[in-house]
């Protein structure tokens, strides 16, 4: 969302928008649970989605990721669901992945997520150019992780020997078992898996913070150069990579009463909503959450509210 569109958003009480009245604390125990399609077990995603699990009354689904989770809210077998930006971008305009166009709406931004590709401490590689010809994990089908890792290997030039899509911990067992050279993952930092990989065997992060511009210039501007803390895992010093927001989102025939219920339980209960893997960037304030687009009507109406 451009500064010029948050300054109208809240711009709006100002010259007299009625404020949207919104129950107070999360949705009611008479109504209907709502599903948050997540993401895999011990990932960023579902985390948090069972954080938010009891404020909203939800059933958290688990799932491959963002790409399924679009599909699913966007088939309304699911009420919310988590998604990088720039998967959900690719939705709303059509691609490979999902096909024809899909209407949905952003109610907030909420993290940053590090794409993290990871070898072994020993291994010999030490950049992206280093994978030609090697196998690599680009995360599981479904995932926001698939849909990026083909995009950076375009970017970079890179042509695989082969491209495997393993979920989390099968990635991890094949990197430890010599049967994959690198693998890529999307989530928050550290992710406990990959940290107790580093306690067994080691591990490294290959930099990608050079290949941000490209990105941007090919993709769009959902890219961003992050650096990943230090000490994030054992062998990780000021590693540079790809940060992109991750969305809570919703469909179009998602209730507005959801909508308004979501939005205040985010704003409300931003302390309560911090996994263990958000030791990065997090958005859980109105000035952040509003930051993304298409926000839902309903959203940028109780966020007014909320504002004043």
């Amino acid at each position: 969302m451009t500064a010029s569109r948050r300054a109208v958003l809240f711009g709006a009480l100002a010259v007299g928008a009625t404020a949207v009245t919104v129950a107070a604390g999360g949705c009611s125990q008479d109504d209907p649970p709502v599903s948050i399609a997540a993401g895999e077990p011990d990932g960023f995603y579902i985390e948090f989605a069972n954080l938010l699990r009891p404020l909203l009354h939800a059933q958290v689904v688990p799932t491959l990721g963002s790409v399924q989770n679009i599909r699913s809210v966007s088939a309304g077998t699911a009420d919310l669901g988590l998604a990088l930006a720039d998967a959900l971008d690719a939705a709303q305009k059509g691609s490979p992945a999902f096909g024809q166009p899909v209407r949905l709406y952003a109610l907030g931004r909420v993290y940053e997520n590090y794409m993290q590709l990871v070898v072994r401490a020993d291994s010999p590689v030490r950049g992206v150019a280093d994978l030609v010809g090697r196998a690599v994990s680009l995360g599981a089908n479904g995932s926001g992780a698939a849909l990026f890792g083909e995009r950076l290997f375009a970017t970079a030039g890179v042509t695989l020997g082969q491209a495997r899509h393993l979920s989390l911990k099968d990635a991890v067992g094949a990197l430890r078992d010599d049967m994959i050279d690198a693998m890529l993952w999307s989530g928050g930092v550290p992710t406990e898996v990959l940290a107790q990989a580093d306690r067994e065997r080691g591990i490294r992060l290959l930099e990608l913070g050079a290949y941000v511009p490209e990105l941007r210039r090919r993709y769009g501007r959902y890219y961003n150069e992050v650096a990943l803390p230090a000490g994030t895992y054992r062998a990780a010093g000021a590693v540079h990579t790809v940060g992109v927001p991750n969305l809570l989102v919703a469909g179009a025939d998602c209730p507005d009463r959801v909508v308004r219920n979501t939005v205040r339980v985010l704003v409300e209960h931003a302390g309560q909503l911090v996994p263990k893997q958000a030791r990065g960037t997090q958005y859980l304030d109105v000035g952040n959450l509003i930051n993304t687009e298409p926000l839902h009507p309903a959203a940028a109406d109780t966020y007014r509210a909320l504002r004043g």
